[in-house]
């Protein structure tokens, strides 16, 4: 005999919730409680590359920038390689101090969000171009969007990049590149990014 399961509902979605910063980014709210926070620079002594800032602000459908977001980078090192175990292109120079990966939230005042990193080599097999891996949550959102940064001076990399190549709309695939300028001598990387609306950034389903 057939036996019918009885319907089940779907579970209810919940959002990160109105106290992201102090699980994840406490010091920013004003609490010590981890013995090793996480941070914004990824610098360590000794690593190779270009020294580099990224910063931005990330806007609502309204253009109203969000000041309680939680934004996580992930990127490979000046050669090109990730310091994870997945990461097999043994050719390619691993920096086993240089973890690529870091944490902060955006400010409650600017809502501007910075890191202080490495520009990234062309990643795994070349074939990619330089580029930063961006994760973000915040309160009314109920799952985390993912999306990448290019450089705005990599033209010919990124128009390569297998990645990029995915957004048919070359205006749509503008929304992944940050622009460089310099501040005090240093290299700057401005990237903006919007979750809704006209001008609205690619957000990949990973």
């Amino acid at each position: 005999m057939t036996q019918t399961l009885p319907y089940l509902s779907e579970t209810s979605s919940q959002t990160a919730g109105p106290y992201v910063h102090i699980g994840l980014v406490p010091s920013q709210a004003g609490f010590d409680i981890f013995a090793n926070n996480f941070t914004n620079n990824l610098l360590v002594p000794g690593v190779a590359g270009e020294v580099i800032t990224i910063e931005g602000r990330i806007f609502d459908g309204s253009d109203t920038p969000i000041r309680d977001m939680l934004v996580e980078i992930w990127q490979a090192n000046s050669f090109g390689r990730y310091n994870s175990p997945e990461d097999q292109h043994k050719s390619l120079k691993l920096e086993p101090d240089f973890r690529g990966w870091g944490r902060t939230g955006t400010d409650f005042e600017t809502g501007l969000f910075t890191f202080q990193t490495v520009k990234p080599g062309r990643v795994g097999d070349q074939k990619q171009a330089p580029h930063v891996s961006f994760w973000m949550a915040a309160r009314g959102i109920s799952m985390g969007l993912a999306t990448r940064m290019y450089f705005g001076d990599e033209a010919a990399a990124n128009a390569a990049d297998p990645v990029l190549n995915v957004i048919e709309q070359a205006q749509r695939r503008q929304t992944l590149i940050a622009e460089r300028s310099m501040r005090d001598g240093k290299p700057v990387y401005t990237f903006n990014l919007y979750l809704q609306g006209p001008k609205e950034t690619v957000f990949f389903d990973v």
